[in-house]
């Protein structure tokens, strides 16, 4: 698998576990989180008994921990640009500091203003509601098997930086590197993106979980294959 080395994020790496040291370079004022109005979430692993099993799910790749991470999701280089046209879909305006809608107990604050071990204490404390959080909506085994990936232990901040290396993982897991190598169509690329993110559409302008757990496309089709080719000019 190719290595991504980018410059903005380094970790270091002691007593096994690697630590974030980048906060978002956009920081917030101190406020109680925004909320997300999609009603899209990741697409759950069925193992962990978040939701009922699901089928058909892609399987993720075997991704090693990197060293570095990328740069804040809202630059101007082609996997940025893929970041963010993502969270258009997942999280909206609010962007890192989302919280899914239908979580009637919410963090205490921001989450780009917790670790991850204190989102995974509010997890526990809030049974039986949606945890979906962050720009790409991770919820709760989707969240903590990336985290495993990059090798992020509970004292990591949950920073705009972090939530795009966890968000690189899963873009993996969807075949970025084969698509960029041209070994994967464009056209199979989205629809793998589509299994991993319920707010982007099949070329139907369905989800690929329309209708589960309130999921529901929050783009069109129109929209996401314009955008991909913004990013990706066909013959470029």
């Amino acid at each position: 698998m190719v290595r991504i080395l980018w410059p903005a994020l380094v970790l270091t790496v002691g007593a096994g576990m690697a630590r974030a040291e980048l906060n978002s370079l956009f920081p917030r004022a101190d406020a109680s989180p925004e909320t997300a109005t999609r009603a899209s979430l990741f697409a759950p692993d069925a193992r962990m008994g978040f939701f009922a099993p699901l089928p058909d799910r892609i399987a993720p790749t075997s991704v090693a921990p990197i060293i570095v991470a990328p740069i804040i999701g809202t630059g101007t280089a082609a996997v940025d640009r893929l970041l963010s046209l993502i969270a258009r879909a997942e999280a909206g305006s609010a962007g890192y500091d989302a919280v899914q809608h239908g979580a009637r107990v919410r963090p205490v604050r921001l989450p780009t203003q917790m670790t991850l071990g204190e989102i995974y204490q509010w997890i526990d404390d809030t049974p039986g509601q949606p945890h979906a959080i962050g720009r790409y909506q991770f919820i709760p085994p989707t969240l903590r098997r990336v985290a495993n990936v990059r090798g992020f232990g509970p004292d990591t901040p949950f920073t705009a930086g972090v939530q795009d290396a966890l968000a690189l993982v899963l873009l993996e897991d969807a075949g970025l590197s084969q698509f960029k190598a041209s070994a994967l169509g464009r056209r199979q690329f989205m629809h793998n993106l589509a299994r991993i993110w319920a707010g982007l559409p099949l070329p139907n302008g369905r989800s690929y979980y329309e209708g589960y757990a309130g999921n529901s496309a929050t783009m069109s089709w129109v929209a996401f294959s314009g955008g991909m080719e913004r990013i990706w000019p066909v013959g470029g």
